[in-house]
């Protein structure tokens, strides 16, 4: 259901839960509690993965750094969870190899092969190979790297889109029978004759909402937010903590990732990023603003550009960022005092009364399944729930590809859409999956999907992000539903805003079809 279609009644709307927080622990616990056959609504204030789910590293991994934190536990959830993900989405979701120059005055050989060894074990592994050491003299990862980093290790870990990870979750929770409303701030929350009543307010007007059970996974406002409502009642602190990333043009031609320690003991990576580009990230910064106008600062540019001009050969400086992003992550509060060290586990506290509310505090990408299925069941009992557990063993929208396979995957669209350019076709096939079809529905020439607004997003593409993928704003369309943006650094996104002025209401008002290829 739209967002404007499920706003317009004046009628209060019920269900079993209400997720408040479209992240990705609030579209993963949405997806969960549908699958059980819970009715579920879920209210974002912004688009989908607005702030935080959007700004990650865009990696899939158990935190090899962790370990030296002697977090063992946490370790061991995520590279389950990697696992998981990896069959889950292999479209969005891809293996990448990690190159770590050694530095012996920063951490001794023997420290990281011992670390790398209980990466490779703690948890049962089949899609990655081993980690190895290497000689970067040899090995294509050292062409890019200065002379004095001869030797170095190397490691698996998964890369994800991120935004598209969240987009997907609330896709399957919407089959499953939820109400995705974005653009849509939860104003109120109140407990009144057994149920809670929250008003939503979108640009189209308010809504009351009665509901059994809440979720609150508003991220960096969790505290906040459960403060408002229960004050008082929380058990657990967030310690709000940005990370930074700065996007800049290729840097290596190989497709190796690396992972730079520095003197304060921190880890930067410089990542592969959609071909074009190098991601280079993160920060770790203690936050205390609104997390809704979080940037980047020039101390931040400056730290990341140092460690990664200290191990390459090719320099950069600010000249050379074609784009910056920063989040805030909203951790665990502990003991630490240095950002680095803070724990990136999660707490779930629920309170039962006066109704049932479970909040969510700290937590990370990797392991939001998870997290999403532990909150429902911890809401298993209030809600008279039975069903079992099942996001485990499911695919993600898209995610069923021939054999498990990319490349398979991209053999056949080959055959099937021989007049697609190649660069497009990879790119449909990294972000839809086996939904393209729903995508090109019927296409059969370039000229089909429509006049091309901007570098490689037509208007056909335009419109199925709208009526299929809740985007509204051409900030949805080029940054989050896809890196677009970054091809227009000498172009400006005019043609796709007044296209979206002239069109979107009509576009999100027929689903397209959903047919596979």
């Amino acid at each position: 259901m739209s967002g404007a279609a499920a706003m317009s009644g004046a009628a209060a709307m019920s269900c079993d839960l209400l997720v408040i927080g479209g992240g990705v622990n609030g579209t993963g616990i949405a997806r969960d509690a549908a699958g059980r056959g819970l009715s579920v609504i879920l209210c974002e204030q912004d688009d989908l993965a607005a702030h935080t789910s959007s700004a990650s590293t865009g990696l899939i991994h158990g935190g090899l750094r962790y370990l030296e934190e002697l977090h063992f536990a946490l370790v061991r959830k995520a590279l389950r969870e990697r696992e998981l993900l990896l069959a889950a989405a292999p479209h969005i979701i891809r293996p990448l190899r990690f190159v770590m120059p050694h530095a012996a005055h920063l951490r001794p050989a023997w420290m990281i092969r011992a670390g790398l060894f209980l990466y490779d074990h703690l948890a049962p592994r089949q899609r990655l190979p081993a980690s190895s050491v290497i000689d970067l003299r040899t090995h294509v990862a050292g062409t890019a790297l200065q002379a004095p980093y001869r030797h170095g290790f190397v490691y698996s870990d998964g890369q994800v889109d991120d935004a598209r990870l969240v987009v997907l979750n609330a896709l399957d929770a919407q089959a499953r029978g939820a109400t995705i409303l974005t653009h849509t701030r939860c104003e109120r929350l109140t407990p009144l004759a057994g149920s809670w009543r929250a008003l939503l307010r979108a640009t189209t007007g308010e809504q009351w909402v009665s509901a059994r059970a809440v979720a609150n996974a508003t991220g960096p406002w969790a505290s906040a937010f459960l403060a408002a409502i229960l004050p008082g009642r929380a058990q657990h602190q967030l310690r709000l903590v940005k990370g930074s990333h700065l996007v800049v043009p290729r840097l290596f031609a190989h497709r190796f990732a690396y992972v730079f320690q520095n003197e304060d003991r921190r880890i930067v990576f410089a990542i592969p990023y959609h071909e074009d580009f190098t991601l280079i990230g993160t920060t770790d910064v203690d936050f205390h603003g609104n997390p809704a106008e979080v940037r980047i600062e020039t101390s931040e540019v400056a730290y990341l550009c140092a460690l990664v001009n200290r191990y390459f050969r090719r320099q950069i400086g600010p000249a050379d960022i074609l784009w910056s992003y920063s989040g805030v992550r909203p951790l665990l509060e502990d003991e630490s005092s240095d950002p680095m060290r803070v724990t990136r586990d999660y707490a779930l506290e629920l309170e039962r009364e006066p109704l049932p509310l479970v909040s969510v505090f700290g937590g990370k990408i990797t392991t939001y399944r998870r997290l999403a299925e532990d909150a429902v069941n911890l809401l298993a009992g209030a809600l008279g729930l039975h069903t079992t557990p099942w996001t485990a063993a499911a695919l993600l929208p898209g995610g069923d590809l021939p054999r498990g396979s990319p490349a398979v995957f991209v053999r056949t669209l080959e055959r099937r859409y021989p007049w697609l350019p190649a660069a497009l076709r990879r790119r449909y096939a990294r972000a839809y999956g086996t939904r393209i079809e729903g995508l090109l529905a019927h296409a059969r020439s370039l000229a089909d999907l429509g006049v091309e607004l901007l570098p490689q997003l037509h208007e056909r593409e335009a419109q199925y992000l709208c009526q299929e993928e809740f985007a509204r704003t051409a900030a949805d369309i080029l940054w989050r539903r896809s890196k677009l943006g970054l091809q227009l650094t000498r172009n400006d996104a005019g043609p796709l805003e007044r296209w979206l002025a002239a069109n979107s209401a009509e576009a999100r008002r027929a689903p397209a079809s959903s047919s596979r290829v």
